[in-house]
């Protein structure tokens, strides 16, 4: 039997849309908040049945000092994090029992952010020849599409922008998947306090990368004329600076694909899994 495609789920991602997406609370009998475990469960059942029923789910955490090797190199990276409510934390514990309960392999390094476990585990798959379906909102695993036969699900998004490709990064932004660090590192992305250049916006950060340049290549490129042009001279070795930050490690150490590589059988509803692991 082939090895199945492979749905990698942005696990942190998928915490805080169950933990604040929903109209209303989700409690216990006893008054229990269940909301992130609750939604979580159902959010990940109802896009395995309707977009890869027939694909191995794995889950990727970030590690709790994941972030600290960027943040040693920028300690502005993701520093506006620090005031956010972080409280959908408190569910990992019940929703990581609950994807064992179910037989969902799910993965967390200490020291690496769940993007650069994607990241590893993307390139392993295609490398087994494996296609790959990526479950996030987090723009910058764009980056993934650079890999065959991989491409981005945001079940938030509306139908026509649900499924993401190489070609739509194209068209959308002007840029190529592997050039997505170049130009965010231009126009700034604010969920990672990464500032951008003054007066670079999409338009002017996918005209400058056009025809596949990279930073480095801007200055030799005789398109750094204008006010915008001379900020981004002054401020390259910056732009260089936040592109690092940006881009993904494929190399994450310890990390795995499950050994098995068949696909998932079809999840029970979050209600029956609560109800196995006694949280009503």
């Amino acid at each position: 039997m082939p090895a199945a495609p492979v749905l990698l789920v942005d696990g942190h991602h998928l915490l805080y849309r169950a933990a604040f997406g929903f109209p209303a609370r989700i409690t216990s009998r006893k008054g229990h908040d269940l909301t992130g475990t609750f939604g979580f469960l159902a959010l990940l059942r109802k896009a395995h049945r309707t977009y890869a029923h027939d694909h191995q789910v794995v889950v990727a955490f970030d590690g709790e000092y994941g972030s600290a090797q960027r943040a040693s190199a920028d300690p502005n990276y993701k520093a506006d994090r620090a005031e956010a409510d972080h409280s959908p934390v408190a569910f990992l514990a019940d929703i990581k029992r609950g994807l064992e309960e179910v037989g969902v392999a799910w993965t967390e390094i200490d020291t690496a952010e769940g993007d650069d476990v994607l990241a590893t585990l993307t390139r392993q798959a295609c490398e087994a020849d494996r296609a790959v379906l990526v479950m996030s909102g987090d723009k910058d695993l764009y980056q993934l599409l650079a890999f065959p036969r991989t491409r981005l699900l945001n079940t938030a998004s509306s139908a026509a922008r649900r499924f993401v490709s190489a070609a739509d990064v194209v068209d959308r932004h002007g840029v190529r998947p592997h050039q997505w660090p170049d130009y965010r590192a231009l126009t700034g992305d604010p969920a990672d306090s990464i500032p951008g250049i003054r007066g670079v916006g999409p338009a002017t950060a996918g005209r400058l990368l056009a025809g596949g340049l990279a930073l480095e290549d801007l200055p030799a490129s005789g398109r750094l004329a204008g006010k915008s042009g001379e900020r981004v001279g002054v401020h390259l070795a910056d732009a260089l600076a936040w592109r690092e930050l940006i881009r993904l490690d494929h190399k994450v150490d310890g990390c795995q694909l499950p050994g098995s590589a068949d696909p998932t059988p079809e999840l029970p509803t979050a209600a029956t899994v609560l109800e196995r692991l006694r949280l009503w």
